[in-house]
């Protein structure tokens, strides 16, 4: 059986070649706070990163796997408009950004640290600033599965997160589908693209 850091390299050797997420470019059209500093949050083989530095922004990403910041670092060696760097959700220090990106990584994060990590980034956050990412919802089998620590949220308690916000578009998916793996599990999500109102 494959230990947990084999799973992760296998997955990021997956998707090294993957284009940038849609809902990335999204977010990035709705940024009107001026604040082009941008954060990837769990950024695995930097493929936002990469999109959003074209676009001008500096972008600060972090992962707590050594494989995905083995890959960043050299990806973008010598470029000044990335800094990468090891760190968890709830420890790193979040400058102010008008994109916080945390695309299908934020729910890895450790349940009993949860609030903080999101306390954080919602105070990193300009007015007129846009967080795009994903939520887990209590079905998803991975809730009940060792093989990950997920932190699992109700819709109301993913509503609660964005008071404050105008929530452009909210998606929930509970349905069978593939991992990047091709391991088929139950989905329970909720992708997320919200704009912080002004303050």
């Amino acid at each position: 059986m494959q230990s947990n850091e084999e799973l992760w390299k296998e997955y990021y050797s997956k998707i090294l070649s993957s284009p940038h997420r849609v809902q990335t470019e999204v977010a990035e059209t709705l940024n009107f706070s001026g604040n082009y500093t941008a954060i990837d949050c769990g950024c695995g083989t930097g493929n936002d990163i990469n999109f959003l530095a074209l676009k001008g922004y500096h972008v600060h990403g972090f992962d707590i796997h050594d494989k995905a910041l083995e890959i960043c670092n050299e990806r973008f060696i010598g470029n000044s408009r990335i800094t990468i760097t090891k760190n968890s959700f709830n420890e790193f220090n979040y400058p102010k950004s008008g994109l916080v990106i945390a695309n299908l990584s934020l729910f890895f994060c450790d349940p009993s640290e949860f609030s903080v990590a999101w306390s954080k980034i919602d105070a990193s956050i300009s007015s007129n600033g846009v967080f795009c990412g994903d939520f887990i919802g209590h079905n998803d089998s991975w809730v009940k599965s060792d093989e990950h620590t997920v932190a699992p949220l109700t819709n109301n308690e993913v509503y609660d997160l964005f008071n404050g916000y105008e929530i452009e578009t909210i998606t929930e998916r509970d349905s069978e589908g593939l991992t990047a793996l091709g391991k088929m599990k139950h989905w329970h999500t909720y992708q997320v693209i919200a704009k912080k109102s002004i303050q």
